[in-house]
């Protein structure tokens, strides 16, 4: 499978625009269509509503609007000039309603989707959109960080594989970046050998799996049982230099995740480069 539709959710943050840069890149590297989307969400809370009049509301909404569609006038005018500077094929899209129901419903008619990370300061709904996207759309989403340059991703990556049926899903998804990149390190956590786990040679067999695809991979095994596996995950990308991790994601039951954490929850919480996952 190529790249040939990456979908990019831009919004007024700062932080928007790092990760259409990094669209942008991919989509040159790959001759892919690329298109960007502004959700302008315009509603009240609940409680605001009931605390303001029907005038007072409407003069809420108005300023919301204008809001939201001078962001979405920026945003598109940043898209138009990269995509015209670079002899991308690209288009725009902005859509009024809410990100959650609007970005899945895009994403299922492209390869790639990216996305940014919740930011504690930024809009609450970011990390809702990418849950919701994870979920509903039936691809795979390329997260980005709210801080940090990432100029281009994909020459180094770490993929982490645990022998989930989420982590085959996400090398799937990831193979047009990883035959692309200098040399991927597949990377298992505390393995647990044996057949039906990862083998009795952990990350071997789906780092020959990655070779018959032309891609460059060695197979590497942590073993640290007081560390957890996202802070080895993320220790290992820093010492390697690595500028995309996969992985699978939300190994376990949505609920279980929310009340008990789970790897998926604090990488996207504390990811300091890239994620590439799939559910």
């Amino acid at each position: 499978m190529a790249l040939k539709d990456i979908l990019v959710h831009l919004d007024g943050t700062p932080a928007s625009a790092r990760r259409f840069a990094i669209a942008a890149d991919l989509a040159q590297r790959h001759g892919a269509h690329l298109v960007g989307l502004f959700v302008a969400e315009i509603a009240l809370p609940p409680g605001v509503i009931g605390d303001a009049g029907g005038g007072a509301a409407m003069v809420l909404l108005d300023q919301m609007r204008e809001t939201q569609l001078a962001d979405g006038a920026t945003a598109r005018a940043q898209f138009e000039d990269r995509v015209r500077r670079d002899g991308l094929s690209g288009e725009w899209r902005m859509i009024e309603g809410m990100g959650t129901e609007v970005v899945p419903l895009h994403a299922r008619y492209a390869d790639l989707v990216v996305l940014g990370q919740q930011d504690p300061d930024g809009p609450s709904n970011t990390g809702a959109i990418l849950e919701a996207t994870l979920f509903g759309s039936g691809r795979a989403a390329l997260v980005v960080p709210y801080v940090g340059e990432f100029a281009s991703i994909g020459r180094r990556p770490l993929i982490a594989w645990n022998a989930s049926k989420e982590a085959a899903r996400a090398i799937a998804d990831a193979l047009p970046i990883l035959q692309a990149s200098e040399q991927a390190t597949v990377l298992a956590v505390n393995p647990q050998r044996g057949i039906s786990a990862h083998g009795e040679e952990p990350a071997a067999d789906i780092a020959h799996h990655l070779a018959r695809h032309g891609i460059k991979a060695v197979a590497e095994q942590m073993v640290a049982p007081a560390v957890g596996d996202d802070e080895a995950l993320l220790n290992a990308a820093a010492e390697k230099n690595a500028d995309l991790l996969v992985m699978g994601a939300y190994g376990h039951s949505r609920l279980r995740e929310m009340v008990m954490g789970g790897v998926t929850r604090t990488i996207l919480r504390s990811m300091t480069l890239p994620v590439l996952l799939s559910h």
